[in-house]
C-alpha cells in the first residue's frame, strides 16, 4: 500500500483526537433538589427565621441540614439552570457568578441555604446584558464552602458552557 505524505499526516493526526472524542463527557442534568443529599427533605434545611422590621426583611435560621452537600455531586460533570448573580465582570462581560435557584435570591430577599447556591467561574464570559433570564451551566461541580458577605456558598464550578436556559419537556 503506498500511501502519500499527506495521507499518512491525516491519518496519523485522526487517531490522535479521535480517542477525545470518543470519550467526550456527557453531562448530567439536575435540578436543585439534587443538590440536597438524599434523605433530607427541603422543609428541613430551613428553620423559623426571625423579621427585621427595621429593613423590612426576613432572617432565616438555617439548621445544620443547610449545609450538608451531595456527596455523589462532588468532581461530577454536570447540567444545571438558574440564574446569575454577578461577582466579577469584566468589558467582555461577566466572568464569575453566584448560581441561585430563583430570581433575586441573595439580593433583595434572604440567601438560600448554602447548599442552593454555586459559586461559578468561567473563561468564556458571560456576554448577556439580561441578567434577569435563566440560564444552563454546564461544568465540573465542587463540594467548597465558601463564605462571602452575600452568603454562605456549599458549591463550586468550572463553567465550560453557559446557553440560555429553554425549558424542554422531554427533559
Amino acid at each position: 500500500m503506498n500511501l502519500s505524505r499527506r495521507s499518512l499526516i491525516t491519518t496519523a493526526t485522526a487517531s490522535v483526537f479521535w480517542p477525545y472524542a470518543a470519550f467526550a463527557r456527557t453531562a448530567r442534568q439536575i435540578t436543585w433538589d439534587d443538590l440536597i443529599p438524599p434523605g433530607v427533605p427541603y422543609s428541613e434545611i430551613i428553620g423559623p427565621g426571625q423579621v427585621d422590621e427595621v429593613n423590612d426583611t426576613w432572617l432565616p435560621v438555617f439548621d445544620e441540614n443547610a449545609v450538608k452537600l451531595n456527596d455523589a455531586l462532588d468532581g461530577a460533570y454536570i447540567k444545571m439552570p438558574g440564574y446569575i448573580l454577578p461577582w466579577d465582570m469584566t468589558s467582555e462581560g461577566v466572568t464569575s457568578f453566584i448560581l441561585v435557584p430563583y430570581v433575586g435570591a441573595c439580593i433583595h430577599v434572604p440567601p438560600p441555604p448554602a447548599n442552593q447556591l454555586v459559586f461559578v467561574t468561567t473563561e468564556k464570559p458571560w456576554a448577556s446584558t439580561d441578567l434577569w433570564e435563566a440560564v444552563w451551566v454546564t461544568g465540573e461541580i465542587r463540594h467548597e464552602m465558601q463564605s462571602t458577605e452575600v452568603a454562605e456558598i456549599g458549591y463550586n464550578m468550572t463553567a465550560d458552557k453557559m446557553e440560555v436556559f429553554e425549558w424542554d419537556e422531554n427533559g
